[in-house]
């Protein structure tokens, strides 16, 4: 199996990550948390070219106090269900990781992802949003290099949730995130979506900003279910339009949640 850290060194070797993307992915225990997550090797994979399609849904325990467990649950499964509705279904591959490092699944074929019910999602932990982040699109770059290695084109779409701002974080800063964010970017295949939902007080527009998160693919529902659910939708509908194709792909990472 490849090792996570090579694959990241070999991106930085080639000029895909900059060295103060390195420098921010220089955690003692990265490559354990992303090998959890690699999944499926490439030779697993029959599709000729691949989307990964990733999610870290907050579990922190706001999110149970506010009544919205159920609704983050229903929403990351309908993101499943927009998938497997998408004609280009055989090429996705799926990853959950939950805010606070618990894989829920790692990458694997939409006929294998875990639905997200209450026996596996109990959110009643904090919100270490900057150093999950890192690990995160750590975890992206890493198993899109390895399919880039394998000759496999590969495109990602990532989703963070959260309902509050970082509480928690031991070693990343916000900032940490933008620069690999900006590195994905450069590379014109990756699309960062974050859902921040009101909780009366966090400037999520901002917060994501300085994450290095375009405005066009950050949205921030209120804090019932039903808009919990409705963003959940524009998402699916974005991730599905998305895995259509390299065409399809650059015309809604251009166009954001509003792209046709």
């Amino acid at each position: 199996m490849n090792d996570p850290k090579e694959m990241l060194k070999a991106a930085h070797e080639e000029g895909e990550l900059s060295d103060a993307a390195m420098a921010a992915l220089s955690i003692p225990d990265l490559g354990a948390q992303i090998q959890a997550a690699l999944g499926v090797t490439p030779d697993d994979v029959p599709a000729s070219e691949v989307v990964l399609v990733t999610m870290m849904p907050d579990d922190s325990g706001s999110i149970r106090f506010a009544g919205n467990a159920q609704a983050v649950r229903e929403g990351h499964n309908l993101v499943l269900d927009a998938l497997a509705a998408s004609k280009a279904r055989e090429g996705v591959l799926v990853h959950t990781r939950y805010l606070n490092g618990l894989v829920l699944y790692p990458y694997c074929g939409l006929d294998r992802a875990l639905r997200m019910d209450a026996a596996n999602y109990d959110p009643n932990l904090g919100t270490p949003l900057y150093d999950q982040t890192v690990v995160l699109l750590g975890t992206v770059l890493a198993k899109s290099r390895e399919f880039a290695q394998a000759g496999v084109p590969v495109r990602t779409v990532t989703l963070l949730i959260t309902d509050g701002e970082d509480a928690g974080s031991q070693r990343s800063k916000a900032g940490d995130v933008a620069v690999l964010m900006r590195d994905m970017l450069r590379a014109e295949r990756h699309i960062v979506a974050a859902l921040g939902v009101d909780n009366g007080s966090t400037d999520f527009r901002r917060i994501f900003r300085e994450m290095g998160i375009e405005d066009r693919w950050i949205l921030t529902p209120g804090n019932k279910a039903s808009d919990i659910r409705r963003a959940f939708a524009v998402f699916s509908q974005s991730a599905a339009r998305a895995s259509q194709g390299t065409g399809q792909f650059a015309k809604v990472s251009v166009g954001g949640f509003g792209a046709p």
